[in-house]
């Protein structure tokens, strides 16, 4: 049976929540008649931001929604909904169910799902009770991304246990490469140990935690993948405080196989997320992740290899890179010792392998979007 599904989405800025809704229409059994709906923005701008958007220009309906409550989106929604007539309305976090399922309902569509991507957003009362009050009213199948969301969503919420569908990634697409090539590709130094993140430049991604440790690595490369409000900020206090020559700010980065491929560590030292795709995408690739403590970050981490670390605890997660560290330099120092080269890259495509598996396991996209598709029909 062939639905005509419909997700919609606050934006469509690069980020894990709009990474799974374009794999979700990719793999749809029926692409041609998926559709996603971005509140906020202008197609052609958001697809010159992002170029992954392009393949999917046709499938892309942008409202431009300015800031704040805008009664007339709901209603061009809702006029949409009437025009496309699709069987399942898809929404992800609270702005766009507050839209997406209200105009759903409207429109009289027929099965309505709701994705919660993280649970931090309900600290506040006021959420809160707007969360509770969309849910019972709309009445949408409740998934959480993950079974710490889940849990937080029954306690926050006073709801029964939603359903559990982890995201997934592309392990085909990220997957161990030539790192060699990719360094020369993003011009990295060979020989330098390499600490990447890739995050939007905000302060709830805590990259000044990453950047003062970083002060204790004066030997460590630092490369940042992504663009945001904190920019200007963060590339100031790279002047003021440590080597601008060691710390690469490299923006949006469309080939991002290539930037796992070509770093020796992936931190994500957030104060707030939900699932986070990033340190599955750079696990898939082979490499090890440490990870601030939040949300469900504990969840995509491989327990053999990556690492979690408090939140905002500069020293231990100085302390926790250095261990990481110390065991890529025993290993090169293996390696250039002839007898042991052969044990050195055993040892190494082991590791890949450990760690990759745990993704590929868990969290292949496959995997995630068969789930969502069952549920769509069920």
């Amino acid at each position: 049976m062939t639905l005509r599904t419909i997700q919609v989405v606050q934006h469509l800025y690069p980020g894990g929540i709009e990474t799974m809704a374009l794999d979700l229409l990719r793999l749809s059994p029926d692409p041609n008649n998926s559709y996603i709906i971005s509140l906020e923005g202008e197609k052609e701008q958001l697809c010159q931001n992002w170029p992954r958007l392009q393949v999917n220009f046709e499938r892309l309906i942008c409202l431009n929604k300015p800031p704040g409550i805008c009664w007339s989106t709901l209603k061009q929604l809702s006029e949409l909904f009437k025009q496309l007539q699709p069987d399942v309305v898809h929404t992800h976090h609270i702005g766009p169910l507050l839209y997406g399922g209200i105009a759903a309902r409207m429109a009289k569509v027929k099965k309505i799902v709701h994705t919660e991507h993280d649970s931090w957003h309900l600290d506040t009362p006021k959420q809160r009770w707007l969360e509770r009050v969309l849910l019972r009213r709309i009445k949408p199948v409740l998934v959480a991304d993950g079974h710490v969301i889940a849990t937080e969503l029954v306690n926050k919420l006073r709801i029964s246990e939603p359903e559990v569908i982890q995201c997934g990634i592309d392990t085909e697409r990220f997957k161990p490469g030539d790192k060699c090539s990719a360094r020369v590709h993003f011009s990295i130094p060979q020989s330098a140990i390499v600490v990447g993140c890739a995050a939007r430049l905000i302060a709830l991604k805590g990259h000044k935690i990453l950047l003062a440790a970083m002060k204790s690595m004066p030997d460590v490369h630092l490369v940042l993948a992504g663009q945001g409000e904190e920019h200007l900020k963060l590339r100031q206090y790279v002047v003021d405080e440590l080597d601008p020559q060691k710390v690469l700010f490299m923006g949006n980065i469309d080939d991002m196989p290539a930037f796992y491929q070509a770093i020796d560590i992936f931190c994500l030292p957030s104060f707030k997320e939900g699932f986070p795709l990033s340190p599955l995408e750079a696990q898939s690739t082979g490499v090890p992740v440490v990870a601030s403590d939040v949300g469900g970050v504990k969840e995509t981490l491989c327990p053999n290899y990556s690492k979690l670390v408090p939140a905002g605890d500069v020293m231990q997660l100085i302390e926790t890179l250095q261990v990481l560290i110390k065991q890529l330099d025993n290993k090169e120092q293996l390696a250039g010792e002839n007898n042991l080269a052969n044990l050195s890259n055993r040892n190494e495509v082991k590791l890949q392998q450990t760690i990759r598996r745990f993704v590929t396991d868990n969290n292949d996209v496959t995997k995630m979007a068969g789930h969502y598709h069952k549920l769509y029909e069920s």
